[in-house]
């Protein structure tokens, strides 16, 4: 089952998977992408970090998620990819843009997949090219990851609006 969680900086994605994978009962992995490049991220992260349940595995992983995915995805297991934003920016920066293929050549896998992802393009339009670019790229990530995904969840201010949901959950 894949679950694509979106919305704004700060709307409640990352909490809202996290309840998801709670509810789930399942052996919870987090996949985390960010980079500490700068304190503040750094401080971030160990703050995350800190936020986890202790049963919780965690692997970072800021480039390779189809591996991470293939290696780790299983029935009995839930996984939180958070979040496909900073994932698609290093990707980008890193021009591994196959990556991207990647990730869509392994899905579905086995067990729960909890993608959070942000939505970034209903701000203004970004005033160099690469920021245009990834505002652009973002939005064909998140469409495309949306069509497969059996759930797609929508976050305003902490409340999750349903966009799309086929999953077997609902029809229990």
């Amino acid at each position: 089952m894949i679950e694509l969680i979106l919305g704004g900086a700060r709307s409640g994605k990352s909490a809202f998977a996290a309840q998801r994978a709670q509810e789930s009962g399942l052996d919870v992995v987090y996949v985390a992408t960010a980079q500490a490049l700068d304190q503040e991220m750094a401080a971030r992260i160990a703050r995350h970090r800190a936020e986890r349940p202790s049963g919780w595995r965690t692997l970072e992983e800021p480039l390779y998620l189809a591996d991470v995915i293939s290696r780790t995805a299983a029935p009995t297991r839930c996984l939180i990819i958070d979040c496909l934003t900073l994932w698609l920016s290093n990707v980008l920066l890193a021009q591994q843009e196959a990556e991207i293929e990647r990730l869509f050549a392994i899905l579905p896998a086995a067990g729960m997949l909890l993608f959070v992802s942000n939505e970034v393009g209903q701000g203004i339009v970004p005033d160099n090219p690469l920021a245009r670019r990834f505002r652009d790229e973002q939005g064909r990530l998140n469409q495309r990851l949306a069509a497969c995904a059996q759930r797609v969840t929508w976050m305003v201010a902490g409340l999750p609006v349903t966009l799309k949901d086929n999953s077997i959950m609902s029809k229990g």
